[in-house]
């Protein structure tokens, strides 16, 4: 299962680490601290951050991703709503009301 958070990941700097979903983010940080004439000739996806691939197989792999299809989803939905609806959308934390007077 994908969602599994107990699942074994492989690196993509390092093939014999294997590494639990939860804790994958946090290896990959990790690793490429650890490993920076590896991790500089890896790319980042820009649709996965959790996607490493070298640098010249990125094009390949942004035509391929399965994550590229959450982004274009969520494009193709925004496109439908005006401009007024994607503001209305945006955050409506407003500041509390404040009883402070500066100027006294």
């Amino acid at each position: 299962d994908m969602l599994d958070p107990e699942r074994l990941i492989q690196c993509p700097l390092i093939k014999h680490h294997w590494i639990r979903a939860r804790r994958f983010p946090y290896h990959l940080v990790k690793c490429k601290e650890s490993n920076p004439e590896i991790a500089k000739k890896l790319a980042t996806c820009p649709f996965n951050a959790r996607h490493l691939v070298p640098q010249a197989d990125l094009s390949d792999h942004i035509m391929k991703c399965n994550d590229k299809a959450f982004v274009e989803q969520d494009v193709v939905s925004r496109s439908f709503e005006s401009p007024q609806e994607q503001l209305n959308n945006g955050s409506t934390w407003q500041a509390p009301p404040s009883a402070e007077d500066w100027e006294t």
